[in-house]
């Protein structure tokens, strides 16, 4: 019994972004086209700032890996 799970359904962004055109396009909200396409850059938005925070962790992290193994270097030539 192997069971597999495939989802192929629609995120919260695009389901807003459908309901946001429908009332846009009905004349039920007098949005800018900015605001109504909105959940679809956010969310592109949002990946771009996490990897950007990932890239900058990461980086912080190396120096310090940096810092200690320098530190270690310089004390096992002392120790010689």
């Amino acid at each position: 019994m192997n069971k597999e799970s495939k989802s192929s359904g629609m995120g919260l962004g695009s389901v807003l972004f459908i309901v946001f055109l429908v009332l846009k396009l009905t004349d039920h909200i007098d949005w800018s086209w900015w605001w109504v396409t909105s959940p679809l850059w956010i969310q592109g938005l949002i990946v771009i700032v996490f990897f950007y925070l990932l890239g900058v962790y990461q980086r912080i992290h190396d120096r310090k890996q940096e810092k200690k193994h320098k530190k270690y270097l310089k004390d096992l030539k002392i120790k010689k």
